[in-house]
């Protein structure tokens, strides 16, 4: 059965926001959007939590929306984070992505003030019915403090404009819940629980460690699409140590930024609050991404 919000399925990538001397790099931005057309990422999800979203200014938000869209030129589709806890600013958020031409808005559960589950429903959608763009529901109770629960995610999913949720509770029994009510496209939002995802009909990933391994992710998704469950498990197999790095060494984005330092890929600078691996850290990641047979850049 088809689901709503199939166009994004696939590996959407929570882009990182690369910073030089304090400074969004523009100049870097561009080249990893245009890298990751290069590696076949079916979407990019700038000014997310990846993307050290609540330490950049309203306007600086805006301005990487912008860049990354233009930068895209339509070649990979682009799903900007556009959530806050306050309505009237998600809506702000979502309206500039729409005009600057996102493909669609990636939107969390108010964070901080912990609303009833009455209270997300009418955010969300107050929301979906003042801008004409598809929203992806992002829930991560671990960074917002709260649970949208089954029943208001289905809720939701009778509007037209929510088309799709970002599962990020690590419960394989929410993500049945919602999948027995309603006909949203799940996508997992844990990099370790794609595979069991899946198994349960979900259809693909907001990846971290895509940042740095797309092509690897992207082909675990599509071995399970082809029916190639042994494949597909051979990918998750070796694809678990990087995924369990990035998420569980230190809080996202740190180690995902300073893999990609150690890469080249990226300058490793963080925005207070969030500050640098400490060297048993950082010397693990070095461990990990060598096992995994990726070339480390002063190596």
């Amino acid at each position: 059965m088809k689901t709503k919000g199939e166009q994004f399925a696939g590996l959407t990538v929570a882009l990182i926001t690369p910073f030089k001397n304090g400074d969004i790099d523009f100049d870097r931005l561009g080249k990893l959007v245009d890298w990751h057309v290069e590696q076949g990422t079916d979407c990019l999800a700038p000014v997310g939590t990846t993307g050290e979203s609540p330490t950049l200014s309203h306007e600086e938000h805006e301005r990487i929306i912008a860049a990354v869209v233009e930068r895209a030129r339509k070649r990979i589709k682009v799903m900007p984070g556009t959530g806050s806890n306050s309505t009237k600013e998600a809506i702000r958020l979502t309206r500039f992505a729409a005009k600057a031409g996102a493909d669609g808005a990636l939107m969390v559960g108010p964070y901080y003030n912990k609303p009833t589950q009455e209270g997300y429903y009418r955010h969300f959608a107050a929301v979906a019915d003042a801008v004409d763009l598809p929203i992806v529901l992002y829930n991560i109770p671990g960074r917002t403090g709260s649970n949208i629960l089954p029943e208001t995610i289905a809720r939701l999913a009778q509007l037209p404009q929510i088309v799709a949720v970002k599962e990020a509770t690590g419960s394989l029994d929410q993500a049945s819940q919602i999948l027995a009510l309603c006909n949203l496209t799940i996508l997992s939002g844990d990099d370790s629980l794609t595979l069991p995802l899946m198994s349960i009909g979900g259809r693909g990933v907001i990846s971290v460690v895509g940042n740095i391994v797309p092509r690897d992710m992207k082909a675990m998704v599509r071995a399970f699409d082809a029916g190639e469950l042994h494949k597909a498990q051979e990918w998750h197999r070796r694809l678990f140590p990087l995924c369990r790095d990035m998420l569980g060494a230190a809080t996202n984005p740190i180690p995902i930024k300073t893999a990609m330092k150690l890469l080249g890929q990226d300058s490793g600078e963080l925005r207070l609050p969030m500050c640098s691996m400490d060297d048993a850290g950082e010397s693990r990641l070095r461990k990990t991404l060598r096992e995994y047979g990726l070339s480390l850049k002063d190596e």
